[in-house]
């Protein structure tokens, strides 16, 4: 069966068809990447993919802001309506100017997408345990502020932290080759896991986020 829709006239989807098998897979990317990338590369640009984990976020943190907001502060639910709607506006905006950031390292540094299958473990679990700290430091008077702002960071990292190692240099090489020009120029190493320092530099960089974090 044939490709359909968009993916029969996107120049890049056949460009990719035409690289080896190592890029090939390297581009591909996973679930996600593909789900923003189902349509055009303008609707999967990095800043509106970042926006709309913004935007996501902003759904999280309503039932805990509502609850707040009429339980313990005895507000209306306008006011509730009204704070989480500049909230996350806020987080829309913080977000997709992350994910702008991303792509402009990402072309200045020239570096490839880190695949990250062996990793979902450590980072998919951290909006969770984010969004339950915060919701714990709201219900109970006894928890200090800043498992809120551990909460906040937890909620908020894995997106931008996905964007900027995976989506955003993925987006820049596909880009590329939908323009039809040299995906790889300049690029010192085009491929992770192309021989053992690419495996070793993909990973050392991934491990010293998650040492941060």
């Amino acid at each position: 069966m044939g490709p359909s829709g968009a993916d029969a006239v996107t120049p890049w989807r056949e460009r990719v068809e035409s690289l080896d098998t190592e890029h090939r897979h390297m581009l591909s990317g996973g679930t996600l990447s593909n789900f923003f990338l189902r349509g055009s590369l303008t609707s999967g640009h990095p800043v509106f993919v970042s926006g709309f984990y913004g935007a996501l976020i902003g759904l999280t943190i309503l039932l805990p802001y509502a609850y707040d907001g009429l339980m313990v502060e005895n507000g209306t639910i306008s006011d509730v309506i009204r704070d989480c709607a500049f909230q996350t506006l806020i987080l829309i905006s913080m977000t997709s100017f992350l994910g702008g950031f991303s792509l402009m390292v990402s072309t200045v540094m020239k570096r490839p997408p880190t695949r990250l299958e062996n990793r979902r473990k450590f980072i998919f679990p951290l909006p969770f345990i984010g969004i339950v700290a915060i919701s714990l430091e709201i219900i109970f008077d006894n928890v200090p502020d800043n498992v809120r702002w551990l909460g906040w960071a937890f909620l908020i990292l894995p997106g931008p932290l996905w964007v900027h190692l995976s989506y955003a240099p993925r987006w820049r090489i596909l880009d590329r080759l939908d323009r039809g020009v040299d995906a790889f120029e300049g690029m010192g190493i085009t491929i992770y896991g192309a021989d053992e320092d690419g495996i070793a530099e993909s990973d050392s960089e991934l491990e010293e986020v998650l040492d941060i974090v």
